[in-house]
């Protein structure tokens, strides 16, 4: 079935050996390849040469930029958009420094028998900051290896060091820790010039980052002690307790300053400055001016998507949201129907290196990629997704053959990662209604088109949470909301709408993301804040089509 989502995903075609017309040579020196073209690339580049480094590049190759050259999240498909864009920045932005690292990352990588490319590692600088990139040159028919990846990163703000290590403040204070603490905490001396709705992995990261940066910050948890955001879901969640009392022993040993048992109730922007009013669990409230505020309040409103069906006022028995749900034996011994469903099935590099590295493959590119190992995946799991068909469960293969990781990134939904429910399912021990939608609710259950009915005491809606920005809705005047643009989902480029980036309003942020996520683009989100803190932040270069 092909939906808007098949439509607007790009399908661009994978750099194969077969496609390029091209052999890898048995005698290849991958390293020497590389100095040679990281030589002539790192000569342009320093020389603003943007038709220079064009000549380095394949027709189809991509760039993709994390804040280094364009103080945005950009990606520039085919030699007329790369060349472009480098034409454009390389003048204000200035690289120098272009170095490249002699390590084991840079060598040939082969994913597959057909797919191979040189890697390599390189660091410079900017004007005003500290990067990082990735290169990957494929070979052509005539023996040359030219780019077909390039990935920009920025790591750092020059003058303004991350103070960690042996940056970290190691004066004595004499046994006043802990009042000084407090007072810190309470923002008794001062206001805070960040302030993070959201005590979950994502708050907290960005608070850590910001507080290395020397950037004043307060996290407004709404829970009772930090963590309760994963230690409060259902009980059948695996492992949450853990992390859930990691994230608390973090808080506390990073000195990050959170107020739990507290919500912001009300925001309004004045110029460049927010008014932000607090109400804390013991009934005060409290109002700072402040310069940023960061929503980290999770994917999706918490509010779930309810259907509305004709009797569902009449319906007997108990109707709720998935996100709603707890433990199974709130329901012992009662006919449960759940509505909505959607199947998946499913030597590491270090964290730093990992993050980079994922990054460094553009949203689009990837399309190839996820489709081969869903490809694969749906062969070793044949015999499983065989006997679900059997039992009339709908299985696709996600977007355009893409596997759940395009529908994540696109609509964070329409799959879930199997972890024993399938085979229930494929076995009959969870029962399946499949042909028909639902009609109506009846008092004692569901009636659906087709004529037929399922008795129900519970009908839990397991069928979405709604948009993320209900979260912002609720706080800010509704003309300062129709300014915020759409988050998550892509736009033309295959870049993250509204996410870890420019929001459509000045000091409005949004920051989620699972662990990775947030451990990778907290950083991206301090050093904007901070770079527009200290009067160094350049214009954004951003794409001019509408989100």
């Amino acid at each position: 079935m092909t939906t808007t989502d098949d439509l607007s995903l790009p399908e661009p075609a994978l750099p194969t050996l077969q496609k390029l017309n091209a052999t890898i040579p048995a005698d290849l020196d991958a390293k020497a390849v590389a100095k040679a073209w990281f030589a002539f690339f790192a000569q342009s580049i320093e020389a603003g040469d943007a038709q220079g480094v064009a000549k380095l590049f394949v027709d189809d190759g991509y760039w993709r930029d994390m804040l280094a050259l364009t103080w945005d999240f950009r990606t520039f498909s085919g030699l007329s958009k790369i060349t472009q864009f480098l034409a454009d920045r390389l003048g204000s932005v200035r690289p120098t420094a272009l170095a490249l690292r002699d390590d084991a990352y840079l060598a040939l990588q082969q994913p597959y028998p057909d797919l191979a490319w040189i890697n390599l590692f390189f660091d410079f600088e900017t004007s005003t900051g500290i990067a990082f990139g990735i290169a990957r040159l494929i070979p052509n028919a005539d023996g040359e290896w030219k780019a077909h990846t390039v990935y920009t990163n920025l790591e750092g703000l020059k003058g303004f060091p991350e103070k960690v290590g042996p940056l970290r403040d190691t004066e004595s204070n004499h046994s006043k820790w802990a009042s000084e603490r407090k007072r810190e905490v309470e923002f008794v001396d001062k206001s805070p010039v960040v302030l993070i709705v959201g005590g979950g992995q994502s708050g907290l990261e960005v608070a850590a980052r910001l507080r290395a940066l020397d950037v004043p910050t307060l996290v407004v948890e709404k829970n009772q002690r930090i963590g309760d955001n994963w230690r409060n879901r259902y009980e059948a969640l695996c492992l949450h307790d853990p992390l859930a009392n990691w994230l608390e022993i973090y808080a506390e040993a990073l000195e990050l300053n959170v107020w739990t048992s507290s919500t912001v109730v009300k925001a309004t922007q004045e110029g460049d400055l927010w008014h932000v009013c607090i109400n804390r669990g013991d009934g005060s409230e409290r109002t700072f001016t402040v310069k940023h505020i960061v929503f980290a309040t999770g994917l999706g409103s918490n509010d779930g998507t309810f259907p509305k069906y004709p009797g569902m006022d009449s319906f007997k028995g108990q109707i709720l949201h998935s996100s709603r749900h707890k433990k199974a034996t709130d329901h012992l011994g009662k006919k449960v129907v759940v509505v909505g469903a959607c199947i998946y099935s499913e030597d590491g590099l270090p964290t730093d290196i990992a993050d980079r590295v994922t990054a460094s493959f553009p949203h689009h590119f990837n399309v190839g990629l996820a489709q081969r190992s869903t490809k694969a995946i749906a062969e070793l799991d044949k015999d499983l997704l065989d006997a679900l068909r059997a039992r009339g469960f709908k299985v696709n293969f996600g977007t355009k053959g893409t596997g759940f990781l395009m529908l994540a990134w696109m609509k964070a939904g329409g799959y879930y990662l199997d972890t024993g429910t399938s085979q229930l399912i494929a076995d009959g021990k969870i029962k399946l209604k499949a042909g028909g939608s639902i009609e109506s609710f009846t008092e004692t259950g569901l009636k659906f088109d087709d004529g037929s009915e399922l008795p129900a005491d519970v009908v839990i809606f397991a069928t979405g949470l709604g948009d993320t920005r209900n979260h912002i809705r609720k706080v800010v005047d509704e003309e300062v909301f129709k300014r915020v643009k759409p988050v998550w989902g892509f736009d033309p480029e295959g870049e993250l709408k509204g996410v870890w980036r420019d929001l459509g309003v000045k000091g409005l942020w949004s920051m989620l993301g699972n662990l990775a996520l947030c451990r990778f683009h907290s950083k991206h989100i301090a050093l904007q804040i901070k770079a527009m803190e200290e009067g160094v932040f350049g214009e954004r270069y951003s794409a001019k089509f509408q989100v």
